[in-house]
């Protein structure tokens, strides 16, 4: 079993009977949705919310019900991965495409688990390249605007064409290497006319599971 496994599947003990479940998008989420589905088949009973089409479409395929984000007060657990996280628990998503709903999901839930194998869990942000997700009027200047703050952009590619969120928006991928502030840059880059939101998720991941090798590693906020 791979270290995403590990995470997904441990992330299943803290689902409890009853709950309302928040269900991220990305590779480490396929483990936690496959294995759910035996859980949901065994009698658990649970009404799930997700991030993507994506998610919604696997779950959905496997008998896990799905109801819009509106649809609920509020959500118990989100489970999500994340393509980098600090040891203040502080992370960056948008990798598979879906920061905008993984943040709106998260923001409405009372607790967040993110699941993640070891190479995900640095000591400084920003080698991931980070994903900020804008509308397409206005592009151009916004990407020149992040060029010129030395933040080297790059406009997110489909194949031949520009990838286009759930939401209808484009993606600018920032090649940092190292973020020395990420409460500081997540302003400054959300105060920017354009920007619908930014993959850096602050103060947001309750817990983190860590698959390392043949076990796990829980990573709570103090």
């Amino acid at each position: 079993m791979n270290e995403k496994q590990l995470a997904a599947e441990k992330s299943i003990e803290f689902i409890k009977d009853g709950m309302i479940v928040g269900l991220g998008t990305g590779s480490t989420v396929f483990f936690l949705v496959n294995k759910l589905a035996e859980s949901v088949k065994q009698g658990l009973n649970i009404t799930c919310v997700s991030t993507s089409n994506q998610t919604s479409e696997l779950a959905k395929s496997l008998g896990i019900k799905i109801l819009n984000l509106n649809d609920v007060d509020q959500i118990d657990l989100t489970i999500d991965g994340a393509d980098e996280v600090d040891k203040n628990l502080n992370g960056i998503k948008g990798g598979g495409g879906a920061l905008l709903y993984e943040k709106i999901v998260a923001n409405a839930s009372q607790k967040v688990i993110w699941i993640v194998d070891s190479s995900k869990f640095v000591e400084k942000l920003g080698r991931f390249p980070l994903p900020v997700e804008i509308i397409s009027f206005g592009s151009k200047q916004l990407f020149n605007r992040f060029d010129e703050l030395g933040f080297r952009p790059q406009i997110r590619k489909n194949g031949s064409n520009n990838f286009i969120t759930d939401s209808g928006n484009l993606i600018v991928d920032l090649h940092l290497n190292e973020i020395d502030d990420a409460i500081i840059l997540e302003r400054q880059i959300k105060l920017m006319h354009g920007v619908v939101e930014v993959g850096l998720f602050n103060n947001i991941a309750d817990t983190v599971i860590v698959g390392k090798e043949k076990s796990t590693e829980i990573f709570s906020r103090k």
